[in-house]
């Protein structure tokens, strides 16, 4: 297969729902996931979304590094696994801050809030139910690469725009910027 370009912040085909698949066992689906996957790998990103290689479809890949899973029960890594027409359903209100980059936002790092737990369900390549458990940052890349299905790009999820920007100097600048109360106000 082969790695495509991927489609950034502004392409009109990241601000649409994504079309669901019929059959996820199909040959199509097969070749769209193997070029995600390499498009992914040539990226050096850990996720991506259908739509991020300009195609509207409900399909995401993505990993769990070893390096980026937390002692969460439901968060160890994961060789690259792909989710067909996946759907979403936090376990608690339960959220939490975490830093995110976006493939289609190159260069950029925000303070993300998602749900700490959640189950999440789809398909395979085999046409396979899939059911699971996240937490951590598994839990992250997967409501991330869902968020690109929905047509949502992470700075959408934001609630401090302070906390938005290019990532060393974000990154060295993050100590020094306490982040806005629930309120709002600063205070």
């Amino acid at each position: 297969m082969t790695a495509q370009q991927i489609v950034r912040m502004g392409d009109p085909v990241l601000r649409q729902r994504a079309g669901e698949i019929e059959d996820p066992s199909s040959e199509e689906v097969a070749a769209l996931a193997a070029d995600m996957a390499d498009s992914m790998a040539a990226a050096g990103g850990v996720g991506l979304a259908a739509p991020q290689i300009g195609i509207s479809r409900r399909i995401i890949v993505f990993k769990v590094p070893a390096d980026r899973a937390t002692a969460e029960t439901n968060d160890g890594p994961l060789d690259l696994q792909v989710l067909v027409n996946p759907v979403i359903e936090p376990l608690s209100g339960e959220m939490e801050l975490g830093w995110e980059g976006c493939l289609s936002i190159p260069g950029l790092k925000g303070e993300v809030p998602r749900y700490r737990k959640i189950l999440y369900r789809g398909y395979d390549l085999n046409g396979e139910k899939v059911l699971r458990h996240a937490e951590g940052f598994h839990a992250r890349v997967i409501q991330h690469e869902v968020d690109h299905l929905d047509g949502i790009l992470y700075p959408e999820r934001m609630t401090d725009m302070r906390r938005f920007g290019y990532g060393e100097e974000l990154l060295r600048a993050a100590a020094e910027v306490p982040p806005v109360n629930e309120r709002g106000d600063g205070k």
